[in-house]
């Protein structure tokens, strides 16, 4: 069996269950790559931010470590001869608000430590309510601070932080927001397309660095035998392809 993608771009079922252990490797993986190219003037951090996440039972099969409880019923004495007729008081009540914590990369200057570029990529609760609100006030407040955005959307599923309006047909997207400008280069991507090779800017006059998306994709589904989790005789993740993205993924993945 082969420990290698059988998509020329992004796999859709890295979108599913796995998605979690996917989202912290490929984090890592950029930040391996690029931390040769921006040395000795700068270094990429990886630091985690965290989200309440208040409608984890939408995500398709992802599940939480963390629960919080919210109240333990107090013990009382027994009654021996208890109305059968009144229901039982629940031991524990659960919250449902889970705290999600999301890795990011941050690139720093080593001369002063400065935030020059922060590179995210998205998760469920960055694209749907109520965290797609939060978010895209936190991509506001980056740029106003003088930092570079470049933002990586492998989820199909989910509300798009850039708007659909004259971009082509698409399942994945990536954006770049300079410091210092009010335009958006994007990039769309087809599942049956390559990754792009995205530009990574650093502080001016120093050129931007490239990050090739397929070569950090490959070095973790390796790396975390993606192969043993996947059953490619099985549809991919929601949101549903169409019958012609079907087929092709079929022939792709010989199902």
């Amino acid at each position: 069996m082969t420990t290698t993608s059988p998509f020329p771009g992004m796999d859709p079922y890295l979108e599913g269950h796995i998605w979690p252990d996917v989202h912290n490797r490929l984090i890592n993986a950029i930040s391996e790559i690029l931390a040769p190219k921006i040395a000795p003037k700068y270094v990429a951090r990886v630091e985690t931010y965290t989200v309440e996440d208040t409608n984890p039972e939408s995500e398709v099969g992802i599940t939480y470590p963390d629960v919080a409880i919210l109240k333990r019923r107090v013990e009382e004495p027994q009654v021996p001869y208890a109305d059968p007729a009144m229901m039982t008081e629940p031991d524990v009540i659960i919250e449902t608000t889970i705290t999600v914590r999301i890795p990011v990369i941050q690139i720093r200057d080593v001369e002063k430590n400065r935030l020059i570029t922060c590179i995210e990529i998205l998760s469920p609760v960055n694209k749907r309510s109520p965290g797609w609100q939060p978010y895209h006030e936190k991509r506001n407040d980056l740029h106003l601070s003088g930092v570079h955005l470049l933002e990586i959307d492998l989820l199909r599923r989910g509300k798009r932080h850039v708007s659909n309006l004259g971009l082509p047909e698409h399942h994945y997207l990536f954006s770049l927001w300079r410091a210092g400008t009010s335009k958006l280069a994007v990039w769309t991507n087809l599942v049956q397309h390559l990754l792009p090779v995205l530009p990574v800017p650093l502080k001016s006059p120093d050129p931007d660095v490239s990050l090739p998306l397929k070569q950090a994709l490959d070095m973790i589904y390796q790396r975390g035998l993606y192969h043993l989790s996947i059953d490619y005789d099985k549809s991919p993740a929601p949101p549903e392809f169409s019958e012609a993205d079907k087929n092709w993924i079929q022939q792709v993945t010989g199902a």
